[in-house]
């Protein structure tokens, strides 16, 4: 991601999520996207999550960490995979269409932290800015930025995503993991 996407450039993306969405949820397949037809920005390669709540409540989120599709069709699919596939929900029923509000979040680049000891860990991310991967072998597990609204503090942080990715809360506190941190681009309907 080098440049903020301009609000039309916004607008065209959460136009795509919410009928990507109503006709996933609907049963119908979206249409196939006419990239040619869409500005430079939206059909280059680009990595998101998208996001679906109820009220303010979490109901589905789904995304990559890595673009290898163009922008505007990672919205789509991630839009779809939100509201049908993310495990810790039942899929969305078309009554709930209405009430769901979708936020989109375009990541940078993951770029790999280097610290030294696994107790300066807390110290090297940037609440609030940061979202972070943790890896140790083949278990991974991340978190927007957005998350460090709801736990503030890097060493929950830290626990939480250890347990995310179905390790002990403490496995950072006791060996180096591979961490990564990325940004996001963050914008949602009004």
């Amino acid at each position: 991601m080098t440049e903020l996407l301009t609000s039309d450039e916004r607008e065209n993306l959460l136009r795509l999520a919410r009928q990507a969405l109503e006709d996933g949820v609907n049963g119908r397949i979206p249409p196939p996207l006419d990239l040619e037809r869409l500005p430079a920005s939206l059909s280059q390669p680009g990595v998101t999550f998208v996001t679906l709540t109820i009220q303010g409540e979490l109901r589905g989120c789904i995304g990559a960490l890595e673009a290898y599709q163009p922008l505007a069709e990672d919205v789509r699919e991630h839009a779809v995979a939100a509201a049908l596939y993310d495990y810790r929900f039942p899929p969305v029923h078309p009554a709930e269409l209405p009430y769901i509000h979708i936020e989109i979040s375009r990541l940078t680049q993951p770029q790999p932290l280097v610290y030294e000891r696994p107790l300066e860990l807390p110290e090297r991310l940037h609440p609030g800015i940061d979202g972070v991967i943790l890896q140790d072998g083949l278990r991974r597990s991340t978190f927007l930025p957005q998350v460090w609204e709801k736990i503030p503090n890097p060493a929950e942080f830290l626990d939480h995503l250890c347990m995310k990715m179905g390790a002990e809360e403490s496995l950072w506190r006791q060996q180096k993991l591979q961490v990564y941190t990325y940004q996001v681009e963050e914008f949602q309907e009004s």
